[in-house]
């Protein structure tokens, strides 16, 4: 049996270019990865409610997360309210996909206008809304509340 010798010629200059490819790859996957991991968004949180004496206080909500799925077409999305016991502390849509937004080009905003209304009242009572998305409005504001009354103590 004869051993065939074979050489190989590797260049300085291929190795560094494949050396830099290669940690950019590894940084493109874990920006990748980061981005589309489900996190929690600190900027849509509001600052809950300034602590109260808890023998005034009665438990208006059992705490947790609480969701009503809402049919728009085809499309399903999920209101998702996160209460503790004196106060509503996040809402947010779970499922949102750009089919739905393009769709509904309304619906985002409305639904960023009234959470707004929600945190700063603490209540579904008296929200306003425009004439334009009423309809919007009156669908998500029915959504937020089939939430909140799976939240409420009894």
């Amino acid at each position: 049996m004869s051993a065939k010798t074979k050489i190989v010629v590797l260049h300085m200059k291929e190795l560094i270019y494949t050396g830099i490819f290669a940690v950019l790859g590894i940084l493109f996957l874990v920006l990748l990865i980061m981005m589309f991991l489900p996190g929690k968004d600190k900027e849509n949180v509001p600052d809950p409610a300034p602590q109260q004496d808890m023998a005034e206080t009665a438990s208006l909500y059992i705490p947790g997360i609480y969701t009503t799925e809402l049919v728009l077409g085809s499309q399903s999305i999920d209101v998702e309210v996160i209460v503790d016991k004196s106060s509503i502390t996040s809402i947010r849509m779970v499922n949102l996909n750009d089919a739905v937004t393009t769709m509904y080009p309304l619906l985002q905003p409305t639904f960023d206008s009234i959470c707004e209304q929600v945190y700063a009242q603490q209540s579904l009572e008296n929200i306003t809304y425009t004439a334009d998305s009423k309809y919007t409005s009156l669908v998500l504001l029915e959504a937020i509340q089939n939430s909140l009354d799976k939240a409420k103590s009894k």
